[in-house]
């Protein structure tokens, strides 16, 4: 039997993860749309290294984040970008609660993006991303702090609303 390539245990890792103990029917629903928007860049990023590209799952996730992309461009979804930065400018605390591959991919000054939907930190670099950054965003992603502040009523979902009013 063969073993399980290092990226295949990254991805047990992500999903032996669980939100079981979220009430996610609470979640704000722009900041929540942006929280599973990571997860999936984060799983399809991960998946790439440890499956054939054109294997169904990467196919599948493809063409997933295909709409995905469409709705982050509709209405208020198609401001992240800009709360982002007036969260870094204006509530740098606040900012830092956010998941560091998310303040990146977000920050106009920083070379990281999705690319092809995958999580890319540093385009130049031509070598794989390493398990262990995959480990850590994982763990960013479910920290506790970062989960609590995409909540209805948290001071996260009022910048939120805050910004939204002022734009």
């Amino acid at each position: 039997m063969l073993e399980n390539n290092e990226y295949e245990k990254v991805l047990e890792t992500f999903y032996d993860k669980s939100l079981i103990l979220e009430n996610m029917s609470d979640f704000h629903p722009d900041l929540s749309f942006w929280f599973f928007d990571a997860m999936a860049h984060l799983d399809y990023s991960i998946s790439l290294f440890a499956y054939n590209a054109d294997s169904p799952r990467n196919l599948l996730s493809r063409e997933y984040l295909k709409y995905r992309k469409d709705q982050s461009m509709q209405d208020r979804l198609s401001c992240f970008d800009g709360f982002m930065n007036w969260l870094l400018e204006n509530h740098p605390g606040e900012y830092e609660k956010f998941p560091l591959f998310l303040q990146k991919i977000h920050d106009p000054n920083d070379m990281a993006s999705y690319r092809s939907f995958r999580i890319v930190l540093d385009p130049n670099d031509k070598k794989p991303t390493p398990p262990a950054v995959f480990r850590v965003m994982i763990d960013e992603i479910f920290d506790k702090a970062y989960l609590a502040s995409i909540y209805n009523g948290s001071n996260m979902a009022q910048l939120y609303t805050q910004y939204m009013n002022q734009r």
